[in-house]
């Protein structure tokens, strides 16, 4: 892993602070200062990691010490976070929970219906 390729990463998880956060800046680092208390610890631990390792590896000499599978790992949890849903899945997501939800509920009740007339002997 390369230089550009982990200043690559720092910038895809820049842009989706932008797109998703709306947090303005010039880089992630400056993008974690403004706003990274609005992402949960992990992810936040994981971004500063993250930008750390973009500036470590602007030095040729650092760029030797820096553990290519920790950073892979920290880009993946950021991705996971913030990699945006579009607006169309999400509505046709919320839409399924809660028909999930309204027919959980109504075989439910038909059960408690269907119990309380076996007890009482209608049925």
């Amino acid at each position: 892993m390369g230089a550009i390729s982990i200043q690559q990463m720092a910038d895809r998880v820049a842009q989706l602070l932008e797109e998703r956060l709306r947090i303005r800046g010039t880089g992630l680092a400056e993008k974690l200062n403004r706003g990274g208390r609005r992402l949960p610890r992990k992810v936040r631990t994981a971004a500063t990691e993250l930008a750390r390792a973009a500036h470590m590896s602007q030095n040729p000499k650092l760029l030797l010490q820096l553990d290519e599978a920790r950073i892979a790992e920290a880009y993946d949890t950021c991705l996971r976070y913030l990699a945006p849903l579009g607006g169309a899945a999400r509505r046709r997501g919320l839409a399924l929970s809660v028909a999930a939800q309204v027919a959980f509920g109504l075989i439910l009740v038909a059960g408690v219906a269907a119990l309380v007339l076996k007890l009482r002997g209608h049925w």
